[in-house]
């Protein structure tokens, strides 16, 4: 059955002579999931792979250098740059195609952004001219145990490039245009942007030459002219070929803009592409702009200079930039866009488009925006995915077991309620137990905290009780009852303890723990704090009487906007992920707030993108961040530090919420193996790891028992 809630989206489009069954693209991304050598093998492969059986009407490769391994941006990049490489693409166009799915790859050099070229092989970074400094520094985000890995890498040297090399470059993009028809691909996109070599070229900022590549649009944009032009010779005219073109470099001055966009895309096509996928750049040494520009944080970020050059030519634009699927339908329906390509949804659900076909919106995996993904590639790693753990393993998929087994899950926080759905996925009879009246966990606090999450969390929950598992709300899991239950094998995922730290003051009445805050949002305060926050229990005593885990969460939103048990000014002691974002959602609720860390660079658990973001967005709207504090003491009206300049500090604090002290809980499990039981233990009770942890965990523990 196909859905008709999609018309647009999911109707049959083209590019070129490339006919595709809808218009929801894979867009290109480097995933560091090829081998060392540049070489395709099974790992990506089999990535996209699934994609192809995910629905998705045409899957872009991402970065294959087309002078690997100059140009070179990251490990395991898959290279084109050589005939050697034809074989093994063209097995990942055959099983692609054997899986029904339409494949295109991404001509790229990296030149400029190349530093894992130069730091692995030394080779300089190719350039129209030398660059200007940065603006800012984006590594004063990292944290000192990250920095630490790119101790004693030399500045870079920079190739500016003679007419030699021009040509050269040119050549390489044509060749690696053949090796790709060669190998099967169905078409090619042209990367000429996010600073890599030829958006170089057409960015004045990093094009100051004064010669016949330099100057005016027209020279700057010669160089992506030359390579569209040598590339038709050695394709042909039909054969599919587009360009990625940056619509605007969003925080820098005199850069490309949407006027000189709309000109570049015009001359792209008069040169003879198919279709332009539009994108956008920014200044790199600006951390809050890595997600405000080809990954942008904001819903539709690049929709409306998406919207711009569509109505500037007359061939497909692809546009991207986290689409919801129902804003792509109807951006699609009114013109301003033909295709919509999705990076992080896909990697989450990479089966969206057969979900959406088949009238199942509500089933797909939803993408939280952590950043986990990208920020992986940028600390050197394979893409990861923080709720979808197969996501690089999918070589590693193991057949379902064949003989069922009865699981006990303890704990209805994410880790126990993905285990319980993977495990009933199996064939497994499974039994969910939850001391909590409602399953979610300390998920149900960070949905509060950070909206993404609330998604993910109704989706778990909406998974668990369809399919069919014994759940078992508001009960211990005893000894006793694990006896009456006589599992095969038992999962524990009863999260972390988390303690109040041995901090001077931390029993004054103004102070609250990281889990007095999670009982005081849901009602589940003890007797002392019900007293002093008589108001709130009123509230969520109605939360509790509503249905549904989003119509619990939607009322404790809208009761806490306008007022909680907390006073003007809260000092938050504890700055890793659950410290930043309590922080980022008090504020948002009108408070006065200060986080005292002991680190010296916040947002452990964060993952580098986020954290750029958050710790940006928090100092922008008068946010204290007090790293590196020591000496930490909690009076009636104040929180007393020194600070990391070894100056004595005082904070206003009316109140304070410890965010700090959780550690693994291992003593259910370790009372369950005493009785004889098989246990496992995933997510935070086995060590702190957050969602992704969790989810990783519980795909583990769910293949440990298939095995």
């Amino acid at each position: 059955m196909i859905s008709n809630r999609f018309p647009h989206l999911l109707s049959p489009g083209r590019i070129g002579s490339l006919e595709l069954k809808n218009r929801i693209a894979v867009t290109a991304m480097g995933v560091s999931l090829s081998e060392e050598d540049g070489t395709v093998g099974e790992k990506i492969i089999a990535y996209h792979e699934e994609q192809a059986k995910g629905g998705a009407g045409l899957i872009i490769s991402g970065v294959a250098g087309v002078a690997w391994p100059v140009g070179c941006v990251a490990m395991q990049q898959t290279a084109i740059s050589d005939d050697r490489f034809v074989p093994g693409l063209k097995v990942l166009c055959d099983r692609v195609h054997a899986a029904g799915g339409k494949i295109a790859v991404q001509l790229h050099h990296g030149g400029l952004v190349a530093g894992y070229s130069h730091a692995r092989w030394g080779h300089p970074l190719w350039a129209p001219a030398l660059p200007p400094a940065p603006k800012g520094n984006f590594t004063e985000y990292f944290l000192l145990e990250e920095l630490a890995g790119m101790a004693g890498m030399k500045p870079p040297a920079i190739k500016v490039l003679e007419q030699a090399d021009i040509d050269l470059a040119v050549d390489q993009f044509a060749q690696g245009a053949r090796r790709a028809k060669d190998a099967g691909f169905d078409g090619v996109e042209i990367h000429a942007g996010h600073g890599y070599l030829l958006s170089s070229f057409v960015s004045p900022i990093t094009n100051t030459r004064t010669d016949q590549y330099g100057g005016s649009l027209e020279n700057r944009m010669r160089l992506l002219l030359e390579v569209i032009a040598a590339v038709r010779v050695q394709v042909g005219r039909n054969y599919p070929v587009w360009v990625k073109l940056d619509s605007r470099e969003v925080g820098k001055d005199n850069g490309i803009t949407i006027e000189s966009a709309k000109q570049a895309a015009r001359m792209v096509e008069q040169a003879g592409v198919d279709a332009i996928t539009v994108t956008t750049y920014h200044e790199t040494g600006k951390g809050k702009l890595h997600s405000e520009s080809h990954t942008p944080h904001i819903d539709g970020f690049n929709l409306p200079a998406t919207a711009e050059i569509r109505n500037a030519v007359s061939i497909p634009v692809l546009a991207s930039g986290r689409v919801e699927p129902e804003l792509g339908d109807t951006v699609i329906g009114k013109g301003e866009a033909d295709f919509i390509t999705m990076g992080r949804k896909l990697l989450a659900d990479p089966h969206l488009p057969n979900k959406l076909m088949r009238g199942e919106r509500e089933k797909v995996r939803p993408c939280i925006y952590c950043y986990t993904c990208i920020s992986a590639i940028y600390m050197g790693g394979e893409a990861r995915c923080a709720v979808n753990p197969e996501l690089g393993r999918e070589f590693e998929r193991k057949p379902a077991s064949a003989s069922p087994r009865h699981v006990a899950v303890i704990g209805g926080g994410p880790g126990g309620m993905e285990a319980t759905r993977r495990l009933r996925a199996a064939g497994h009879k499974v039994t969910l137990i939850e001391r909590a009246d409602r399953l979610g966990g300390t998920v149900r606090f960070a949905g509060l905290a950070y909206e993404p999450n609330e998604r993910l969390l109704n989706w778990l929950v909406s998974e668990v009780e369809e399919s069919g598992a014994d759940v078992r709300l508001g009960t211990e899991a005893t000894p006793a009852l694990l006896a009456s239950l006589a599992p095969d094998e038992v999962i524990v995922a009863t999260g972390a303890l988390r303690g109040m730290p041995d901090i001077p003051g931390n029993d004054l009445p103004h102070v609250f723990s990281g889990d007095d805050m999670r009982k005081l949002m849901f009602g589940e305060s003890s007797d002392e704090l019900k007293r002093k926050t008589s108001l709130f229990t009123r509230l969520a005593t109605k939360v509790g009487a509503a249905t549904g885990a989003s119509a619990n969460l939607d009322l404790v939103r809208k009761a806490t906007h306008a007022w909680m048990p907390l006073g003007q000014n809260v000092v938050i002691i504890g700055g890793e992920l659950v410290g930043i974002e309590l922080a980022e959602f008090l504020h948002e609720r009108g408070r006065t707030v200060t986080v005292v860390e002991e680190a010296p660079r916040m947002g452990k658990g964060l993952t580098l993108v986020r954290r750029m973001r958050i710790l940006s967005e928090l100092a922008e709207h008068g946010v204290a961040l007090c790293g590196g504090a020591s000496d930490i003491a909690i009076g009636k009206n104040a929180v007393t530090f020194t600070g990391q300049d070894g100056a004595a500090k005082s904070v206003p604090a009316d109140t304070v919420i410890v965010a700090k002290g959780a550690m693994d809980n291992q003593s259910l499990a370790d009372a369950l193996r005493g009785e004889g039981f098989a246990v496992q233990v995933i997510g935070d009770a086995g060590g702190v790891g957050y969602i992704e942890g969790a989810m990783r965990g519980a795909l583990d523990a769910v293949e440990a028992i298939g095995e």
